[in-house]
């Protein structure tokens, strides 16, 4: 159980205990309360606060701090990862130093002021949700090292060149069409920067309305609009010493440009409703499959932002125009679908490779990843067939018009008689090769009396 506005009171003094739940409870927060370290640890054997307020003195005497401190203690050795605000009545300044050491983020002395209790909490609640959310995100984009390794030379150019500048602080523009990875590649660089440990924070422009542009990417101050209920941290601040990728770049509205060059130029920024300068260090990759000469001919697009933008500019091929990476990409899905819905063992058939191979791909790798995973689950012997992939049909006019004056059946007929002979009466090769199962081959074999 994990429960964000929880507060847990560890002290052994009734009346400290009963005044600091008044006091929380007024801001909002739910609050539990134990005696002592022992007490609460047997609290967060089954339940996980937002934070813990730790007296640092209990009943082995009374100025040492050594009960608070054994207890951060066991916090670290424990891995509980939950923000602890020390408390003492005492001013020891050896104390102080010890349990920041220990993993203490901040500490007040009692009797505390409510309003300074008051920050020192929310501070630090917002600090460990972002703390949070950084570190979830890290996991979630660290390489794996299942990436596709490229076939294609244009993508084998690409990824070299991608490679030279990755570690560089430049600002770069990836383009290419809907659905080519340009959020992956994104990431890639990222992670071969040298701003790795650091944030990367994704914004996708286009799902941004207008009017919260900029409180998306600066932040906001509590009372800042109608709706501003409480201080929002933007973009910029999130990924200060890391990566900032806007998506969809193109799309940003004319008015919220200046604003943009203005914080790719100086660093600087003001949150909305707020005289206060602040500073952010990001690098800055964006995203587009918009045409930024028109936009800037329509005097859609500023060109002055533009060039800050493509300091160095990479276009990501459609896949159709690289053949030779469809079928590695497809394997990669695969694997990383197959693991998903633990069906490792799914292989890719031949005739289903030659289908992936002619198809178009007007979703380019997005629709391979949808498809493959569309196919993971359909699969139902081992491997994927053809008519797993469910593709549109890819004929040509002129394939059409030149098919054989035979009846379907006799042109059935004729291509298992072909697969037959190709594989030497293998019948699961055969199977494969005209994209159905072993079973529907041997009912085609006994409905055309062509078993041996």
């Amino acid at each position: 159980m994990t429960t964000q506005s929880l507060i847990l009171i560890v002290e052994d003094n009734r009346e400290v205990r009963l005044a600091a739940r008044f006091v929380l409870e007024d801001f909002g927060y739910q609050v539990e309360e134990v005696e002592n370290p022992v007490q609460a640890h047997e609290f967060l054997s089954h339940t996980q606060p937002a934070l813990i307020m730790l007296d640092m003195n209990f009943d082995l005497d009374s100025t040492s701090g050594e009960e608070g401190l054994r207890f951060l203690r066991g916090l670290k050795r424990d891995a509980i990862d939950v923000p602890v605000i020390a408390m003492t009545a005492w001013s020891n300044t050896d104390l102080v130093v010890q349990a920041m050491q220990l993993g203490a983020v901040d500490f007040i002395e009692k009797p505390w002021q409510n309003q300074r209790l008051e920050q020192v909490i929310q501070q630090q609640l917002k600090i460990s949700r972002l703390q949070k959310n950084n570190s979830a995100l890290s996991q979630a984009l660290a390489p794996n090292g299942d990436d596709p390794i490229w076939q294609s030379t244009s993508m084998q150019q690409l990824m070299a060149q991608l490679s030279a500048v990755a570690q560089t602080d430049a600002n770069i523009l990836i383009t290419g069409e809907n659905g080519v990875g340009k959020s992956h590649i994104a990431t890639w660089v990222h992670n071969q920067s040298l701003r790795n440990t650091q944030p990367f924070i994704s914004l996708n422009m286009a799902a941004i309305p207008e009017q919260l542009f900029e409180s998306e990417l600066f932040g906001h101050v509590k009372g800042a609009f109608t709706d501003a209920k409480a201080e929002r941290v933007g973009r910029f601040a999130l990924a200060d010493k890391g990566t900032l990728f806007l998506d969809e770049i193109g799309t940003l509205p004319l008015a919220q440009q200046a604003k943009l060059l203005r914080v790719l130029e100086t660093g600087e920024f003001e949150m909305v409703g707020s005289s206060k300068t602040l500073t952010s260090n990001v690098r800055l990759i964006s995203a587009t499959n918009a045409e930024f000469e028109q936009l800037i001919a329509k005097g859609e697009f500023r060109q002055d932002l533009y060039y800050r933008l493509n300091t160095f500019a990479f276009t990501i091929p459609a896949l159709r125009e690289r053949v030779d990476d469809i079928v590695p990409l497809a394997e990669h899905f695969l694997a990383k679908h197959g693991s998903k819905y633990n069906k490792q063992d799914v292989t890719i058939g031949p005739c289903a490779k030659q289908a992936l191979m002619r198809y178009s791909w007007p979703g380019n790798t997005r629709e391979l990843s949808h498809l493959m995973e569309r196919a993971v689950l359909l699969c139902q012997a081992g491997v994927i067939l053809a008519t797993d992939l469910h593709l549109p049909n890819t004929l040509d006019s002129n394939a059409i018009d030149s098919l054989p004056e035979v009846t379907l059946e006799q042109a059935e007929r004729h291509l298992i008689k072909q697969a037959l002979s190709k594989f030497s009466g293998n019948k699961n090769k055969a199977a494969q090769q005209l994209g159905i199962t072993k079973q529907a081959l041997y009912r085609r074999l006994e409905k055309y009396a062509l078993e041996d």
